[in-house]
């Protein structure tokens, strides 16, 4: 038990120690990145500082297989220069039995990202995003999806109008059921347009079945009309920026997920990406463990055999290999060539496999 400790801590703080570096390079360089880029802004030092904190979790979240690895190779040097694991194979316990211990470790690693470090990534990713909207000047995101279908924001000069739809096309370029509410520049309601198709053209809504109401008059239902179909409402929005607007799924945290997936496909949007990278963050535990497994593979011996230079970057170009791989795999289940199961799974299990492999080969225990 008091060994099994020992041999957690120690691996612990080796992840701990990769991961405060990158956070430190990450931060300096995205410090530098924010003064370039919104120098027109006029922003500080501590804006720029305060903007980085929000981008770089995000960042880190994403290379957290490549901060592990790293850490592991750091920890099995370390044991190895220092002959502690002549020690504990000489106490009896095998390699094997000996790296239960980390893996449990990257185990438990994983899952805390995946139920704490991830809210915590997808909250500073969307503050991020919309102050750097706020900063360029650009709007920001105008789609959300809820339960109660789609909804849109479009502006212009003299006010905004907000569009709610029961169902879309894929690319948001036809909306069945909607409403069109909209607000002058002061914020006061103007008008109501009800209709059963809106489908997107160049600068305009064009609607079908539709009813209108100026609520701007003393009654709005006596004065509704029905107009025939062709009725236009002026609109700033293309495809492209609707298609924009959805984000990332980085944006949506781990708990929220499987509700969001579902009020996608109910307003009729594809949820592949999300689906794809639900299952990946399920799968983060058993690709944290994995990467433990082939750094364990490469560097757990002793130094006295030589080339420890060659295992280190064999180690690492493994690591970076199956990173590669698993991005490779999420392109390819997003655009549905693979099933998705495949495209999360496949890249830890295969990893995990080879490298236990490799472990049984070189292990005598």
């Amino acid at each position: 038990m008091t060994l099994g400790l020992y041999i957690a801590r120690r691996f612990f703080w080796s992840v701990a120690q990769v991961f405060l570096i990158f956070f430190g390079i990450l931060m300096l360089l995205d410090i530098i990145e924010q003064l370039r880029r919104f120098s027109s802004a006029g922003i500080g030092l501590a804006e720029a500082f305060r903007l980085s904190l929000l981008n770089v979790p995000e960042t880190l979240y994403r290379i957290l297989p490549l901060i592990v690895i790293m850490g592991a190779i750091a920890n099995f040097l370390a044991l190895a220069r220092s002959s502690e694991l002549v020690v504990v194979r000489s106490a009896g316990r095998s390699g094997l039995r000996f790296l239960l211990t980390p893996l449990l470790v990257a185990g438990a690693l994983g899952l805390a990202s995946m139920a704490l470090f991830n809210p915590l990534v997808a909250a500073t990713t969307k503050t991020y995003r919309a102050e750097r909207a706020s900063l360029s000047q650009g709007g920001g995101s105008v789609l959300s999806v809820a339960d109660t279908g789609l909804w849109l924001r479009q502006g212009a000069a003299d006010g905004q109008t907000v569009i709610q739809a029961e169902r879309s096309s894929p690319d948001g370029t036809e909306l069945r059921g909607v409403t069109f509410l909209g607000f002058d520049a002061d914020g006061q309601p103007v008008s109501r347009i009800e209709a059963e198709v809106a489908r997107l053209a160049v600068g305009s809504w064009t609607l079908s079945g539709a009813k209108i109401w100026d609520l701007t008059t003393h009654n709005p239902e006596l004065a509704a009309s029905r107009p025939a179909d062709g009725v236009t409402v002026a609109t700033d929005l293309t495809a492209e920026r609707i298609s924009d607007s959805f984000g990332s799924p980085a944006t949506v945290p781990f708990w929220d997920l499987p509700g969001y997936i579902r009020d996608l496909e109910r307003a009729g949007f594809s949820a592949q990406g999300y689906r794809v990278w639900y299952q990946m963050e399920l799968a983060q535990p058993l690709l944290l463990a994995s990467m433990v497994l082939v750094a364990a593979g490469f560097t757990m011996r002793h130094v006295r055999f030589g080339g420890t230079g060659q295992m280190v970057l064999y180690a690492l170009l493994s690591g970076f290999g199956i990173f590669f791989l698993r991005n490779f795999a999420q392109a390819l289940g997003e655009a549905g060539q693979i099933p998705v199961l495949v495209a999360a799974w496949s890249p830890p299990v295969a990893a995990a496999m080879m490298s236990l492999g490799l472990l049984l080969h070189l292990e005598d225990g």
